[in-house]
């Protein structure tokens, strides 16, 4: 049986409205994913990195005691390199995990200054629950009891490098003090004078 022309138009109509939406929705997605990276302006006075007075491996180290400090787990720690993470549960269904990346390098000019990088992530992941269900079979004809269960798991749901800020300027200070700590521990001047010269400069 066809159907009369008016709703074979009114169809029409819909589909073309449908494809309409899904054409401006794609066109949506497009541009909010070119306008991250048309935001990476690689200004020079980011913050994801400080110059302190101190050799790499010295810096890496403080960078492994500050994150020590503040509950982290240490992944990697070596001369150059140190990573760790922490987990965070805002709310019974929401997980955050923060994965820290240090890396150190050494002035070309001073052995004794180094740079350390920083990068952090922020992971989100939600409680996602799965429900099974089964039947037990009784001896009474084909009677069945269904019985459920539910196998939970967590599924990440958005990651995030935390932007240059207040974020890493609070880390910065923190390795800071222990850089100076292990200048005064190193110290062989009685006046300390070491101990008050190992300062962070800002990079």
């Amino acid at each position: 049986m066809n159907l009369p022309r008016a709703r074979w138009r009114q169809a029409g109509l819909w589909a073309s409205l449908l494809l309409a939406l899904t054409a401006t929705g794609c066109s949506t997605e497009t541009r909010k994913a070119a306008s991250v990276y048309q935001n990476e302006h690689f200004k020079a006075d980011e913050t994801f990195s400080r110059l302190f007075d101190s050799d790499a491996t010295s810096t890496c180290e403080a960078a492994r005691l500050a994150l020590l400090s503040q509950g982290y787990v240490i992944n990697t720690a070596n001369k150059d390199v140190v990573t760790g993470n922490k987990r965070f549960q805002p709310d019974g269904e929401m997980h955050v995990e923060i994965n820290f990346t240090v890396t150190c390098a050494a002035d070309p000019r001073e052995p004794k200054l180094s740079t350390a990088f920083v990068n952090a992530v922020q992971e989100r992941y939600a409680l996602k629950k799965a429900s099974t269900s089964a039947s037990v079979g009784l001896p009474v004809g084909s009677f069945s009891i269904p019985l459920s269960s539910s196998d939970d798991s967590l599924v990440r749901v958005g990651s995030e490098t935390i932007p240059a800020g207040s974020f890493y300027d609070r880390f910065f200070a923190l390795v800071q003090r222990y850089v100076r700590e292990q200048a005064c521990g190193d110290s062989s001047d009685s006046d300390g004078g070491r101990c008050s010269d190992a300062t962070a400069r800002g990079k």
